[in-house]
C-alpha cells in the first residue's frame, strides 16, 4: 500500500475529528479492541490490518506495580550515596522532597491527558497534537535516546554490582553485559504480558526490600540492632545536617542542597512510564488514574523516607562510603544502605541487598527498553519516524522498534575498557537533562491541553480523571524543572571544567536542534487551542470501555488485593 506523505499526511494526522472510515464502535465489536483502536488512529481498516497494533495485555496489577516500582533502579540504591556524601542528610531529604512535589505535580498533568487518550507512547503524541509538531518530534526522539542511554546506564550498573561477589571478579565484564542484554530482549520481544509479569515480580522485590530497609532503619535508629546503640539524630549534629559544597557558610550549604535536586531528578527518572504503558493497559480509564495516584505514595515512602533513613544510619563522612566512591568499588560497596548494614553488625544482609540492587538494575533496564521502543512507535504514528516501526507481531509487539532500541545497549561494552563506574557517571549526567526536558514538555503540553478543552467546549468536570489546581500545578512543575535545567551545571564554573560543563549542558542543544530541524523541515505551526486534535483515537477507546469486565471482590482478601493492585 502506498504511504501517505508530506503535508497531506500531516493534515489528516492532526485533523480535529476522528476519521470517518466507519463506525469505531462497530469495528471494535467486529474486529476486536486492538484493530478497532488501530483503525481509528490510522484512518482506515486496511492500514490497521497491515501494520497491526499493540495489545492491551497489561493487567491492573501490572500497571499498579509498574507505577510503584517499575523504574526504581540504581538511583535510589547507588546514586543517592554520592549526593549524601556531597550534601549531608538534611539536604538530600529536602532535595528529594522538593523534587518529589514537582514530579507529582507533573504526573497529575500527565494522568489527566493519559486518561483522556491512553495511547501507546503517548507523550510525543500529546506534544504534537496540543503544542507543535516540532515539539512532538523533539520530545519523542529526546525520550527515545533518554530511554536508550538509561538502558545502557542500568546494564552498566548491573555489571558493576555483580562484581561484588568474589567468584565473579575473574570473569570479563562483557560476559555479564551480554547476559543482561539477552535477558531484557527476551522479556520484551515475545509478548507484552511477559514484560508485565517480569515487572510485577521485579517491582514486588524492590517494594518489599525498600519497606524492609525503612523498617530496619527505624529499628537500628532506636537501638534494636546487635549493638543496641540508639542512634537517634546524632549524625545530624556531628558531623552535621548540611554539608558545605563549593563555598563556605550559608552559600555553601545552599549549593549543597541545590546539588541534590539534580541527583533526585535522575532517581525519579522514568516515573512517567505509567503513561507510556497506558496504550497497552486493560481498562485504562480505570487503571491509569489509580496508578497515577499511587505515585504520591511511591515518592513519600521510597524516596523521602528512604533518604531520611540513610541520613540517620550513617554520617556523610563515613570513611568506607567515601573510599568506595573514590575507588569506584564494585557492586553495592558504594551503596549507603550496604554500609549502614555493615555498621549495624548484620553480616548476612549486604549480599541480600546487593542481589536486590542487581535485580533493580536489571528491572530498570527491562523497563527502559520497553519505554524506548514505545516512544519510537509513537513517533512512527506521528509520521516522525519510519513507518516500519509501526509493524507489530500477532501478539502486538512492535519488534522493529524493540530491536533498534536494544541495539543502543551495545554502547555498554565501552565499560569494558573505560571502567564501569566512570561510564555510569557519564551516562547519569547525560540522562538527567533529558528527563527534565521530558517533564517540561509534559507540563507545556498540559497547559495547551487545558486551553484546548476550554476552547472546544469540553467541561473538565466530566473527565474521568481531573487533576487539581490546574493549570497552576503545570506552571509550577514547568518553572521548577526549568530552574534545575538552567543551573544543574553550576559546579563546573568553580573551578572551570570544560568536560563537566559539556556533560551538564549537552542535552539542551540536543533538544532544541531536534525542535529546530522539524520546525524548518516541515514548517510546522504552533497549534491553536481551538484547532488542537483532542479526539482522534478517542471514539474507539470510548467504545472499548464497555468491553472491560467490572472486577467485583468476592471476599475480604480480594477486596484488599483489588485495592492494592
Amino acid at each position: 500500500m502506498e504511504e501517505k506523505r508530506g503535508d497531506a499526511y500531516e493534515a489528516e494526522k492532526y485533523s480535529n475529528e476522528s476519521p470517518t472510515f466507519d463506525d469505531p464502535a462497530k469495528v471494535v465489536e467486529e474486529k476486536g479492541i486492538r484493530i478497532g483502536e488501530a483503525a481509528d488512529m490510522y484512518g482506515d481498516l486496511a492500514t490497521a490490518e497491515e501494520y497491526g497494533y499493540v495489545s492491551r495485555g497489561l493487567k491492573s496489577r501490572h500497571i499498579q506495580f509498574i507505577a510503584l516500582g517499575g523504574t526504581i533502579g540504581t538511583g535510589l540504591f547507588l546514586g543517592i550515596g554520592r549526593a549524601f556524601t556531597q550534601a549531608g542528610p538534611l539536604s538530600i531529604l529536602l532535595g528529594y522532597t522538593f523534587t518529589g512535589v514537582a514530579v507529582y505535580a507533573m504526573m497529575q498533568c500527565l494522568g489527566e491527558m493519559s486518561t483522556w487518550l491512553p495511547l501507546p507512547g503517548a507523550i510525543p503524541q500529546f506534544c504534537a497534537r496540543y503544542v507543535d509538531g516540532a515539539m512532538g518530534f523533539a520530545v519523542g526522539w529526546n525520550n527515545w535516546y533518554n530511554s536508550a542511554i538509561t538502558l545502557c546506564a542500568e546494564i552498566s550498573a548491573a555489571s558493576v554490582v555483580i562484581q561484588f561477589w568474589e567468584g565473579s571478579r575473574g570473569i570479563n565484564v562483557a560476559a555479564w553485559i551480554s547476559l543482561i542484554i539477552v535477558l531484557v530482549i527476551c522479556l520484551n520481544i515475545f509478548a507484552v504480558q511477559i514484560y508485565g509479569e517480569a515487572e510485577f515480580c521485579f517491582a514486588s522485590i524492590k517494594i518489599l526490600t525498600i519497606v524492609g530497609l525503612i523498617i530496619f532503619a527505624f529499628i537500628i535508629d532506636l537501638g534494636g540492632g546487635p549493638t543496641h546503640d540508639r542512634l537517634g539524630f546524632r549524625y545530624w549534629k556531628n558531623p552535621g545536617a548540611m554539608k558545605e559544597y563549593k563555598d563556605t557558610g550559608s552559600a555553601g550549604r545552599f549549593l549543597a542542597l541545590f546539588s541534590t535536586l539534580v541527583n533526585a531528578a535522575f532517581s525519579y527518572g522514568g516515573v512517567e512510564m505509567v503513561a507510556v504503558a497506558a496504550g497497552e493497559a486493560e481498562n485504562p480509564r480505570h487503571n491509569i488514574p489509580k496508578a497515577v495516584r499511587r505515585v504520591f505514595w511511591r515518592i513519600l515512602f521510597f524516596y523521602v523516607l528512604g533518604s531520611l533513613a540513610i541520613g540517620v544510619l550513617i554520617p556523610y563522612n563515613e570513611p568506607r562510603l567515601l573510599s568506595a566512591q573514590d575507588s569506584g568499588a564494585a557492586g553495592g560497596a558504594a551503596s549507603p544502605w550496604v554500609i549502614a548494614i555493615y555498621r549495624a553488625g548484620v553480616p548476612a544482609l549486604p549480599s541480600i541487598i546487593n542481589a536486590v540492587i542487581l535485580t533493580s538494575a536489571t528491572s530498570s533496564a527491562n523497563a527502559f527498553l520497553y519505554t524506548g521502543s514505545r516512544y519510537l512507535y509513537a513517533l512512527a504514528q506521528n509520521g516522525q519516524a519510519p513507518r516500519i516501526f509501526l509493524k507489530c507481531s500477532k501478539r502486538g509487539v512492535p519488534y522493529y522498534a524493540i530491536m533498534l532500541t536494544a541495539s543502543i545497549s551495545l554502547l555498554t561494552y565501552m565499560s569494558c575498557s573505560s571502567g564501569s563506574s566512570k561510564v555510569f557517571t557519564w551516562f547519569q549526567n547525560l540522562v538527567t537533562i533529558a528527563n527534565l526536558f521530558t517533564w517540561m514538555s509534559i507540563s507545556v503540553a498540559y497547559i495547551q491541553f487545558h486551553k484546548a478543552l476550554k476552547a472546544q467546549g469540553v467541561d473538565r468536570n466530566t473527565l474521568v480523571f481531573k487533576s487539581p489546581l490546574q493549570p497552576y500545578t503545570a506552571w509550577f512543575a514547568l518553572g521548577y524543572f526549568a530552574m534545575i535545567t538552567l543551573f544543574n551545571g553550576f559546579y563546573t564554573f568553580k573551578p572551570w571544567s570544560i568536560n563537566d560543563f559539556a556533560t551538564s549542558y549537552v542535552g539542551i542543544p540536543i533538544y532544541f536542534l531536534l525542535f529546530a530541524f522539524w520546525k524548518i523541515f516541515k514548517r510546522t505551526k504552533f497549534v491553536r487551542p481551538a484547532e488542537a486534535d483532542i479526539f482522534t483515537g478517542k471514539a474507539a477507546l470510548d467504545a472499548a470501555d464497555a468491553h472491560w469486565p467490572e472486577r467485583i471482590p468476592r471476599n475480604i482478601a480480594e477486596k484488599i488485593w483489588f485495592w492494592i493492585a
